[in-house]
């Protein structure tokens, strides 16, 4: 008697209940087929998420050929192509497995000669195909790009990768969202301890939602009031495939073509996969260009305001003369004249970002060199501090990774506050103090200044000098992954 009166609940009931769940959503769909006027196949789905075609020519059609499947799945609410449930469950339960699997992209198919009800993924989410990654373009080497699809970022690592030791563990964060996350790394290569710390971070994430990778990064990152990230991210498989072949750990987020890698030290935010792609004396060349310009673009401001305002002895005479008339007429410090420019410049920097590309790099150009010019022959900066601005604003871009530029841009202006109240004394107690922070950090257990401090002489043959291929091999792994290993 129960049994026919949850029956007869799930025909007159079960689509009306799941609209309510949803909020009736315009993109919910219910078919459904008839014999002789009967009732017998009921097929929800929403039609943003579903392959249609999928539907139609094979679930749909088989039922007028009768050739659905007679094999019933195993029961799970995971992840698979389809999932059985019987009329005889619970019906709050039944309920909720199908508003769960509608907001998956599955369709919802309801049996009612075999009193069953079909979860059958047919999951098409619409996302752009795959392009060259924005933020990071190259000379040489896959101009692919990782995009929203988290499937389609797995098959792009899994084409560089043909590996069986390739582990994708699936979780899903945020009580809101239910977002999609995979932790991926080499089974083979990656140390126990790292996959352990990793899994444990994510897995104790507590929030309701997450729309983008940086929501998880700022969760199990090492210290939030550092300046420094502990992690990267890349839009790019063959820095990411790289990057796991080293024995790192990869997250994936649904939803964002941004992957994080962990862990990370100081040095290799000036490495790049196509320092792999050219001969290793370039490539070394090119790593210390990058290393340079980090240090231009964070102390080249704050050197000229000391040196203007505080050591004028250290300056040549002719250049200190040629300054001196430049500044004449003047009316603010060297302090105020860098930072006036500073600020222009970041203003300039965000406005083009924000604005449309075709548009973004010509008001980029046209208003640093307006500005700029403008600014002098008004008699609010010299024509020293543009060029001072210029070269720091230039040498920032040199670094690879977005995120470590922002640390560039903060360190800049702290700098430059500390060399305009105190002059080099400010420099080298900042100095200090950044020294003394970055070998206190650490990424996921391991040292952030590796293997400068703590010190590991056979760390450094693919830091400051990328070495040829052959003398790589065959111990290949960062020197801090390999200690990692053997602790296990």
């Amino acid at each position: 008697m129960a049994r026919r009166k949850q029956n007869q609940s799930i025909r007159n009931d079960f689509f009306g209940d799941i609209q309510s769940a949803l909020g009736f959503p315009l993109d919910l769909v219910c078919r459904s087929l008839f014999v002789q006027e009967e009732q017998t196949v009921q097929c929800v789905y929403l039609e943003s998420m579903v392959d249609k075609k999928t539907i139609d020519d094979y679930i749909l059609k088989s039922f007028t050929k009768n050739t659905f499947a007679e094999g019933e799945a195993p029961r799970s609410t995971e992840s698979g192509f389809l999932h059985v449930f019987s009329f005889s469950d619970p019906y709050e339960e039944l309920r909720g497995h199908a508003v769960k699997a509608l907001l998956a992209g599955h369709c919802v198919l309801t049996e009612f000669a075999r009193e069953r009800v079909c979860l059958i993924n047919v999951t098409k989410p619409r996302h752009r195909p795959i392009d060259e990654p924005k933020a990071e373009s190259t000379v040489r080497g896959p101009h692919e790009g990782f995009t929203e699809s988290i499937l389609t970022n797995v098959g792009l690592v899994r084409k560089r990768i043909r590996n069986p030791f390739l582990r994708f563990e699936k979780m899903y964060i945020g009580s809101q969202t239910g977002t999609t996350l995979l932790m991926v790394y080499m089974e083979n290569l990656a140390p126990d301890s790292l996959v352990r710390e990793v899994r444990d971070r994510l897995s104790a994430i507590r929030t309701d939602s997450v729309l983008e990778s940086t929501y998880v990064e700022e969760f199990i990152q090492d210290r939030i009031t550092s300046p420094f990230p502990t992690l990267t991210n890349s839009e790019r498989p063959d820095m990411v495939a790289a990057q796991l072949l080293d024995g790192k750990v990869a997250v994936m987020v649904d939803g964002t073509p941004s992957v994080l890698l962990a862990p990370m030290t100081f040095f290799e935010f000036f490495s790049s996969p196509e320092d792999y792609y050219q001969r290793a004396d370039i490539a070394t060349f090119v790593r210390w260009i990058r290393l340079i310009s980090f240090i231009m673009s964070v102390f080249i401001p704050s050197l000229y305001v000391a040196a203007t305002s505080f050591h004028q002895e250290l300056i040549p005479t002719q250049l200190l003369i040629s300054l001196s008339a430049q500044r004449e007429g003047v009316p603010y410090p060297a302090l105020f004249e860098v930072l006036i420019m500073e600020v222009l410049f970041e203003i300039i920097r965000e406005a083009g970002l924000r604005m449309p590309r075709a548009v973004g790099q010509a008001l980029s150009i046209v208003g640093a060199i307006v500005l700029g010019q403008a600014a002098v022959e008004a008699g609010l900066v010299s024509a020293a501090i543009v060029i001072v601005v210029a070269v720091t604003g230039i040498a920032n871009f040199v670094v690879p990774v977005y995120s470590f530029g922002m640390s560039q841009r903060l360190l800049r202006f702290s700098f430059l506050l500390l060399a305009g109240f105190m002059g080099l004394f400010g420099i080298l107690c900042g100095a200090l103090f950044l020294v003394a922070h970055l070998v206190s950090l650490k990424s996921f257990g391991v040292p952030y200044m590796t293997p400068a401090a703590p010190f590991k002489g056979a760390g450094w043959k693919d830091v400051l000098v990328r070495l040829p291929r052959p003398w790589l091999y065959p111990n290949r792994l960062p020197g801090y992954i390999r200690n990692l290993k053997r602790k296990r």
